[in-house]
């Protein structure tokens, strides 16, 4: 077993400044017991935590890192920005240069406006929608994780649209009575609540491809019920990549599934492993946005040299060099690899793919919601975490997170880590 004496040191140490220990919480092992795994270093496919140990990262710092770790193109970018100045608080080239490669790369956004993170660019989605339409109801999906604003931090009620109930305390009744949650992949839920309150709902955000249950992939009815649903009632769709864009597709997941949505939130990728995030979408809606419209929003760092030039440098190589069809294989490689590991252990199980994001599953039946995942066989998936961890491969430590390949991985590397699943779930087999 990897020795992890100083991680362990390193934690007791944090605990006593930083709530948890951590400074986001699935970084906590929660979910799966133990100390977290302090890094200290990654390099293409690879972390190094501080004990020395090496690791095979299906993390992906939560899947900024399609191009791996320490990328040569961004790390030459970033240092080159650093050298020019950290921030201006003012326009700069860089700006405009991230927006038109997310212009030219996603066609539903005509006009983009950067932030500082995932949470921001859905937050001022949802007040950009509001503002727009003059209404104030919004649509979610149990499952479905948007960031912690304070609106879309609510637990489903029944499977019919109810008025949402506070997932956080600090999150007031009154800030989410206008938020109804559905359960995902349901188009009568979607019918039964425009029918109900279709002209007070300002807009539905959606994944996609839902990556904070597990990969969970939409249904094509259910993605059809959207767009028609939200268009006749004059809804605002609003389809949050800020996991799947730039991941499963150049265009993102409304590529893959021929989406048009009025407006789009992004992050992760398009930040290169720096803090970024930004919402996009059609210029009539857009253009409402302070100081071409009425809608506040703002941010000192947003667009800030370094952030840009990640970015920059990330989205370039992803267009000059495009992984997509290698990611494509090695993904399948693995998920039918894990499949068969499980398989041959005889552990119930079933997995979820969408490009280099995917989900082994602990449970006999198809994921296709919140209810369905949260049947998943949790005590069994902490003992394959802490197998996988003994054996060099680190994967999230959640059975509600999504792992990612990145372009650094290689078939000999998926083959190793597929060694490793298959001598866990063996060990985890035999131990009942």
């Amino acid at each position: 077993m990897p020795a992890r004496e100083k991680s362990e040191q390193a934690f007791q140490r944090a605990l006593k400044l930083i709530p948890g220990g951590v400074n986001s919480p699935a970084r906590a092992f929660g979910a799966v017991g133990g100390t977290p795994v302090f890094f200290q270093r990654g390099e293409g496919p690879y972390l190094w935590d501080i004990d020395g140990n090496r690791y095979i990262d299906y993390v992906a710092s939560w899947g900024p890192m399609i191009l791996g770790h320490a990328h040569p193109r961004v790390v030459e970018a970033v240092c080159q920005a650093a050298s020019r100045g950290t921030s201006f608080g003012a326009p700069t080239l860089a700006e405009t240069e991230l927006a038109e490669l997310i212009c030219e790369a996603v066609p539903s956004v005509e006009k983009v406006r950067l932030v500082n993170s995932g949470t921001e660019a859905t937050m001022s989605a949802i007040r950009l929608a509001r503002g727009y339409t003059g209404r104030n109801k919004i649509i979610k999906f149990a499952g479905n994780y948007h960031g912690h604003v304070d609106s879309l931090l609510v637990a489903a009620g029944s499977s019919a649209a109810t008025l949402a109930v506070p997932n956080s305390p600090g999150v007031t009744p009154g800030t989410v009575q206008d938020t109804l949650v559905l359960p995902y992949n349901n188009p009568q839920a979607l019918e039964d609540a425009f029918a109900r309150h279709g002209d007070q709902i300002a807009a539905v955000i959606f994944e996609p491809v839902a990556g904070n249950m597990g990969c969970v992939l939409p249904r094509e009815e259910f993605l059809e019920a959207l767009q028609r649903l939200a268009r006749h009632h004059g809804a605002l769709l609003i389809c949050d990549e800020v996991m799947t864009g730039f991941r499963v597709a150049w265009g993102g997941a409304q590529s893959l599934f021929k989406l048009e949505p009025d407006l789009t939130t992004l992050g992760k990728i398009v930040g290169g492993g720096l803090p970024v995030g930004a919402y996009g979408g059609r210029a009539e809606v857009m253009d409402h946005v302070l100081p071409a419209g009425k809608v506040f929003q703002a941010g000192t760092l947003s667009g800030n040299p370094l952030a840009t030039a990640a970015g920059i440098a990330t989205l370039q190589e992803l267009k000059e060099n495009p992984p997509y069809q290698r990611l494509e294989e090695l993904s399948a490689r693995l998920a039918q690899g894990l499949s068969e590991a499980a398989a041959a252990s005889g552990i119930p199980h079933t997995v979820a793919r969408c490009g280099s994001m995917l989900t082994l599953f602990f449970s006999p039946e198809p994921v296709v919601d919140w209810d369905t995942a949260s049947r998943c066989d949790t005590k069994r998936f902490a003992a394959y975490f802490w197998g996988l961890i003994q054996r060099g491969v680190y994967m999230p430590c959640s059975q509600f997170e999504a792992l990612f390949v990145s372009a650094a991985h290689t078939p000999e590397l998926i083959d190793q880590t597929i060694e490793a699943a298959r001598d866990t779930l063996a060990q985890l087999a035999s131990e009942g």
